[in-house]
């Protein structure tokens, strides 16, 4: 590939333009176009937003799930903007019977994990990230196995800023890194 190039570069050079030449400026830009593509794709894949008022709801993401597995862990960071805080009221998804916002800490050596009751504050200019080992959603009697690269979508509801629906990202079983959460 690289004597094509030298070959273009020298028809270049002698001031004729010949077809080898034309072939060569196609190919680079063809893989120019082609790379930039790629990289734009990868961005959008990667980073997905969401907004809702002061609220930014960014990377919502679940893990695939085993055949026959009843539950399903929830994560995503919200970063509150605005100058009063708010507070994540409920959840709701068609992927479960029911979704819960839980909390898992460890307390005297022994790992525990319960429901968040009154909701979740997201303070104001602050940022609360749900992830394994800590603050997470719970989709409870799932309807379907959450399959990795697919997209489920859940309902976020807010005290101030509203309703959202945002499109979780389904990663592999080990991917994301962190305390592996109970969703297994």
């Amino acid at each position: 590939m690289s004597c094509f190039f030298r070959a273009a570069a020298h028809a270049r050079a002698s001031g004729h333009r010949t077809s080898l030449l034309r072939r060569a400026e196609q190919h680079l830009g063809i893989t120019v176009v082609t790379l930039a593509l790629l990289v734009a794709g990868a961005q959008s894949s990667f980073a997905h937003e969401f907004k809702l008022g002061d609220l930014e709801i960014e990377h919502p993401w679940s893990r695939a799930t085993p055949a026959g597995a009843k539950v399903a862990g929830g994560y995503f960071t919200i970063t509150n903007t605005g100058s009063s805080a708010d507070r994540l009221l409920s959840i709701s998804s068609d992927l479960s019977d029911k979704t819960e916002l839980h909390e898992m800490g460890v307390k005297d050596g022994v790992m525990t994990m319960r429901p968040v009751s009154g909701g979740l504050e997201i303070p104001a200019g602050g940022k609360v990230a749900l992830k394994p080992g800590g603050y997470h959603l719970m989709f409870i009697g799932l309807k379907q196995q959450p399959k990795q690269g697919e997209e489920f979508s859940a309902t976020l509801t807010f005290e101030k800023a509203g309703t959202v629906t945002v499109e979780f990202a389904v990663e592999g079983m080990g991917e994301m890194g962190g305390m592996d959460d109970h969703a297994n």
